[in-house]
């Protein structure tokens, strides 16, 4: 019996019909807001938004109420910097928290929160958080680079300074 290449092809996947139904990527908004001061803390706030959307000041700020709770006290200690970035991710069905920060020369933490996208102030810790979506992540890339290239890779010493004023404005 002749198998043709068509008749062997193997039936779609549980992952391949759910991709499908997700739809085709679509970038994403994903701003700068501003850097913030949280006690000892200086975080960068990012917003993530779909196309048609803007940054909604509420979510921003619950973000950011958040990060004031989920960072570790205290901010400066020999292997903590009390440098940390927050991205508020507007998502299609819900609102996401991210907040992270620097600690042991070259490790980024995190704290990832999520709620009803029509209550960004019900949002809650999440058990079990990925490591970021793909938009999300878009962030983490530009951070890492500039993490590397200020602090950790930068022939005249770290500059905490110059990391910070590095801000990303794309769509990802």
């Amino acid at each position: 019996m002749t198998t043709t290449l068509e008749s062997a092809k193997p039936e779609p996947s549980r992952a391949e019909d759910a991709l499908r139904t997700a739809g085709p990527y679509r970038p994403r908004h994903l701003r700068f807001i501003a850097l913030r001061q949280l006690g000892d803390w200086r975080v960068k706030l990012y917003g993530i938004t779909l196309q048609d959307r803007a940054e909604r000041p509420a979510f921003l700020e619950a973000t950011m109420a958040l990060a004031a709770t989920a960072l570790p006290r205290p901010a400066l200690t020999e292997d903590r910097y009390g440098i940390g970035l927050a991205i508020a991710h507007d998502a299609r069905v819900a609102c996401i928290a991210l907040v992270y920060w620097w600690e042991n020369q070259n490790e980024l933490h995190q704290r990832v929160f999520v709620g009803p996208r029509e209550d960004p102030s019900a949002m809650k810790p999440l058990a079990d958080p990925a490591a970021g979506c793909v938009w999300e992540m878009g962030v983490l890339d530009f951070e890492r680079r500039a993490w590397i290239a200020d602090v950790l890779a930068n022939p005249a010493g770290p500059d905490i300074e110059r990391y910070l004023g590095r801000q990303l404005e794309t769509d990802v």
